[in-house]
């Protein structure tokens, strides 16, 4: 069984910055692709970050430049750093780890509010 627990979720002001946590519970997490998705009210869920096995990253354009995901595979554990933070990127955040082409394990789910 494989769990993944979310955490570092909040309320931030514009400009300001947040870093969210997923720890991988079981599985192989060394082979795992990890992934950070966001939903916000409205519009359909979109895949934020990625970083593979091997340590290549890909990000979605509307936070190219401003978010970082990084893996540590003795801590099980993947972050997403999020600076200079838009009211845009207030959504729900979740976490997900990737096998081979399976998707299967989700975190809970973690708000993100960004407001003045």
């Amino acid at each position: 069984q494989v769990q993944l627990e979310e955490s570092g979720g909040g309320l931030v002001q514009p400009g300001g910055s947040l870093r969210l946590y997923c720890a991988v519970l079981g599985g192989d997490f060394s082979i795992s692709t990890m992934r950070w998705y966001r939903q916000a009210p409205g519009k359909q869920r979109e895949l934020v970050a990625e970083i593979t096995s091997d340590g290549h990253t890909d990000y979605a354009d509307s936070v190219q430049s401003r978010f970082s995901i990084h893996r540590n595979n003795n801590r099980r554990t993947t972050l997403l750093q999020m600076d200079k933070l838009k009211p845009e990127d207030t959504a729900v955040y979740y976490c997900n780890r990737c096998d081979g082409g399976s998707c299967p394990d989700w975190g809970q789910g973690t708000q993100v509010t960004v407001s003045s």
